[in-house]
């Protein structure tokens, strides 16, 4: 067995667990509600990238895609087909879950994207990436390869991250805005601590690995699988969890999430 594909094996048993911490409670109902209602959960700068990149009428694939959630907001902006990969079983049995009470229907396929099935679906207008996969990906290059492999030509990549400069600081230390990690760290943080959204967590969950890329390494990744680079935006506000707060409105801002667009030509 691959690294690669021992520690994706470990992350997918990480993110099962996680899986029932999420479908439940005061959160997940109003998901629910937003889902059926037509409804998105995406925040302005995502929709607004989303707008410009054409979301009307386009095919659109979300790698990553947890339940579904931001595969049924791209359709509630007038996407014709969505879909989502992801290769969690428990967060893909909730998209099923939404896909009964969204008015939009998508398309959801269990895989490890490192190995996707021949007859997976391709020639998508926009592939899009958002908060918390880069971290998980092992192989960065192979990654950008198999996302760009699912474009058409001309098609369009948008991630939407958390900035690399966040994973240099950890928010439950005694000094939170001093550095805790080197920005050009590669080797994964390994956690037993269950995933969670809200920044609650617990000890004794499936062991997860999690790797810091650097900002320059993600966009030479994209460019050396073909793609170009249309803009990138760096922002000084967080889309990670609560904990994150800490660093926001600082006198000395660092920033904190990240827009890139890329083109297949």
């Amino acid at each position: 067995m691959s690294e690669t594909r021992r520690v994706t094996d470990l992350n997918r048993l990480a993110w099962d667990a996680s899986a029932p911490l999420h479908g439940t409670g005061a959160a997940w109902e109003t998901l629910c509600d937003t889902i059926q209602s037509g409804g998105s959960t995406l925040d302005e700068t995502l929709t607004g990238a989303l707008v410009a990149a054409g979301i009307k009428g386009a095919r659109i694939v979300q790698v990553g895609c947890n339940n579904g959630r931001e595969v049924f907001s791209t359709l509630a902006l007038g996407a014709k087909e969505g879909w989502g990969i992801d290769q969690s079983k428990g967060f893909l049995d909730q998209a099923a879950h939404l896909n009964t009470l969204s008015p939009h229907h998508a398309h959801f396929l269990r895989a490890d994207i490192y190995a996707l099935p021949a007859d997976a679906p391709k020639d998508f207008d926009i592939a899009l990436i958002t908060i918390g996969v880069l971290n998980w990906m092992p192989d960065l290059p192979r990654f950008f390869e198999v996302i760009a492999g699912l474009l058409r030509q001309g098609g369009q990549l948008i991630i939407y991250e958390t900035h690399p400069m966040l994973e240099m600081f950890d928010p439950a230390a005694d000094a939170p805005l001093a550095p805790a990690f080197s920005y050009f760290q590669t080797d994964a943080h390994i956690e037993t601590q269950s995933i969670t959204y809200d920044g609650t967590s617990t000890e004794g969950g499936p062991e997860a690995h999690w790797f810091p890329h650097t900002l320059s390494k993600v966009v030479q990744s994209a460019l050396d699988a073909g793609l170009t680079l249309k803009n990138l935006h760096e922002y000084p506000h967080s889309i990670r969890e609560v904990d994150y707060d800490v660093y926001v409105d600082q006198p000395a801002q660092i920033p904190m999430s990240f827009l890139l667009r890329a083109s297949k030509n």
